[in-house]
């Protein structure tokens, strides 16, 4: 019995010692060692190199640990693959994989599929320039004999135009449907050379008051030009302009070339493709307004102050806004780029939503100091 006794006590005593020892915070236990500070130059490198490997894997497909790489089909498309070790290709394109797969699936060397507004869908999402494409674009089977001179031709030429990709079919009906797309050339002859109101300014005013200055406007841009009547009508006075435009489910672009001027398709927020201080003037029509984000508008106003030579003009033309949103933002924003005002003009937006929103037509010729 005293042996027993005896027995039980040890066993007790040492659990109690066992458990002791294990809730016991472990006080030799080496401390783990302090991170190693990654240079910054180091830290890019593996940024580059994670967005090169996200580039390629991006687009394939999950498959099981258990299938082997030669059972797998990758579903990029050849071409597309073969493009990205040749050029890279803008960020924004991996957002939009789909939009970017059907983009470059087509046969390589045969004719181009018609899908400009699947383009214009993956450039007004940031992916530009899009990537190139080996195929052959498609011309229209009746190709006109002579192409006209005069950018303001008694009518467009409707032979020059692939109407398959456009709802409208003709231009008598782009103009019946949407009078206020400029493509219809009647309508277009007298802008630009008329005074109406204060917000109109004739380009012969325009020279002069650039000969009053003692300047001189020889090479410009016009920036959400449509059709491009600005150009055109420049181009009368020996002024050559390049018109930016996007197509929106009407041959803007082919309009602009058909006039004997050059389209640039590109969208808004795309920096402009010209080389710093290099032209006399840009000109922002109706396409810059205050729908475009705020932040996307002071980037545009300073991409125009990089092209724009000193002395230069910036010329925004109707630009539409709620009136309290022009003296409260819209104003100081401008008043950033310190130009020389040549030109102020408010007026009220007279249309049904204008009188709705409270809206207000401004245009301003500002003009850039000849040295900073």
């Amino acid at each position: 019995m005293g042996l027993n006794l005896f027995l039980l006590l040890a066993m007790v005593a040492t659990n109690i010692l066992a458990l002791y020892h294990l809730s016991a915070p472990i006080l030799q236990s080496p401390k783990p060692p302090a991170p190693l500070q990654v240079p910054d130059h180091l830290l890019q490198q593996l940024q580059t190199i994670r967005a090169t490997i996200n580039h390629l894997t991006r687009h394939q497909p999950s498959t099981p640990t258990s299938l082997t790489t030669s059972q797998s089909k990758p579903t990029i498309p050849a071409d597309l693959l073969l493009y990205s070790h040749l050029s890279p290709i803008a960020s924004s394109c991996h957002n939009h994989p789909d939009l970017l797969h059907n983009y470059m699936s087509y046969t390589p060397y045969s004719l181009c599929p018609l899908d400009s507004d699947l383009a214009e869908s993956l450039i007004l999402r940031g992916c530009h320039p899009l990537p190139r494409r080996r195929c052959f674009s498609k011309t229209p089977s009746k190709a006109p004999s002579s192409l006209p001179r005069n950018p303001f031709p008694s009518s467009f030429l409707e032979s020059n135009i692939i109407w398959a990709q456009y709802s409208c079919k003709s231009f008598y009906c782009l103009a019946k449907q949407s009078p206020n797309l400029d493509f219809d050339i009647g309508a277009e002859m007298s802008r630009f050379i008329t005074y109406k109101t204060e917000l109109d300014l004739p380009i012969p005013q325009l020279l002069q008051v650039a000969k009053s200055a003692n300047s001189v406007i020889r090479l410009g841009i016009d920036i959400g030009g449509s059709t491009g009547t600005f150009a055109a009508r420049m181009k009368q006075y020996n002024v050559t302009v390049i018109t930016t435009t996007m197509n929106f489910n009407a041959p803007n672009n082919e309009v602009v070339a058909l006039r004997g001027l050059v389209p640039l398709h590109m969208p808004l927020q795309q920096r402009l493709p010209v080389f710093d201080g290099v032209v006399d003037l840009v000109r922002c029509g109706r396409a810059v307004n205050r729908w475009l984000p705020l932040k996307m508008m002071e980037f545009l106003f300073y991409d125009v102050d990089r092209v724009l030579r000193g002395g230069g003009y910036f010329w925004l033309d109707h630009f539409f806004s709620k009136g309290v949103d022009l003296d409260k933002i819209y104003r100081p924003l401008i008043g950033k780029l310190g130009y020389k005002k040549v030109k102020w003009a408010v007026g009220n937006k007279t249309d049904s939503g204008g009188l709705k929103n409270g809206e207000v037509y401004l245009t301003a010729l500002l003009q850039k100091p000849v040295a900073r």
